[in-house]
């Protein structure tokens, strides 16, 4: 099972932190979707439970909710890198997911949080292009808005940096370009309903400092506070649950290889979904008022600092 969902004890919990009122959040849900049909630029769209997933991530206000969805659907239009052509049966796709792995863990801790490991493996030649990544886990992303039926209380992740090395930046992480980081980080905080909690680094190496400073700028500042670089395993026990994490990190949820391609075969098993959602997008020359452009949206013009590594 990819996704555990919160038990009945611990949907009473994230109701409250969530501000989830049972008795006005169908009226909410009702107000959003009237708000979203008179949009003009705004695709038809009748999915109650993904809308009700970005009410919960937004704590039931309805302008942040309209925000967010705004948001959603002029990224599926304006970066294309990311939302188009997105057929999870492609081999790069499973070639994606064998290197990184950034599987949702199934279990939930007491606080109803949800934990992300990610990590990347010693890449077996050129690794696939880092937009079809990038594209990949925002397909996870996708899938969850729709399969958390209930609602959980926030994000956790645990970022595994075990083959952040000069050699492997050289060669591989390079590629992660600072334009490429910047796209991806708005549409993650600027257009999911993600909640982010805390971030967890874990088998830091000297670099990792330097990619974090590299990586701050582009980060809301309530999310900067929340990064955690962990010693050892043990400091780590100390903040997540032990059993909850994949065997590798001293857990009992399996070895985390098998739950990442738990999320391949979930992602095929979508593959017709995301062909029907490939049209699902803003049409910017139907929005009242000024079109948003390309740097309205990412502000791409000017210089980026370079990140070196000596």
């Amino acid at each position: 099972m990819t996704l555990v969902q919160p038990s009945p004890e611990m949907q009473v919990k994230i109701r409250e932190e969530l501000k989830e009122n049972v008795e006005t959040r169908d009226s909410d849900l009702e107000h959003i979707k009237n708000w979203l049909k008179m949009q003009p630029h705004l695709p038809p769209f009748d999915d109650d439970q993904r809308l009700m997933t970005f009410l919960r991530g937004s704590k039931f206000s309805l302008e942040v909710a309209k925000r967010k969805l705004d948001m959603y659907f002029t990224m599926r239009a304006a970066v294309p890198e990311f939302f188009a052509n997105r057929d999870p049966t492609k081999p790069e796709v499973k070639e994606i997911m064998k290197n990184f792995h950034f599987p949702p863990l199934p279990g939930l801790p007491p606080n109803g949080r949800r934990i992300i490991v990610m990590r990347a493996l010693e890449p077996k030649g050129d690794i696939p292009p880092v937009s079809e990544i990038m594209k990949t886990v925002l397909m996870v992303g996708d899938i969850r808005l729709k399969e958390e039926v209930t609602g959980v209380a926030g994000d956790v992740y645990i970022l595994d940096a075990a083959i952040a090395t000069p050699s492997h930046f050289a060669s591989h992480f390079a590629k992660f370009t600072p334009p490429l980081i910047k796209k991806f980080l708005i549409c993650v905080q600027e257009a999911y309903p993600v909640r982010l909690k805390e971030v967890h680094v874990i088998n830091a190496s000297p670099l990792v400092d330097t990619i974090i400073n590299f990586v701050k700028p582009f980060l809301k500042e309530k999310i900067r506070q929340r990064i955690y670089v962990h010693a050892d395993l043990e400091s780590l026990h100390k903040v997540v649950p032990k059993d909850l994490l994949p065997n590798e990190y001293g857990g009992k949820a399996g070895p985390a290889a098998d739950i990442n391609m738990e999320w391949l075969d979930k992602l095929i098993s979508y593959k017709d979904w995301f062909a029907a959602q490939e049209n699902v997008k803003a049409d910017e020359s139907k929005r009242p008022g000024k079109p948003k452009t390309y740097d309205d949206l990412f502000g791409m013009e000017g210089s980026f600092k370079q990140l070196t590594i000596d």
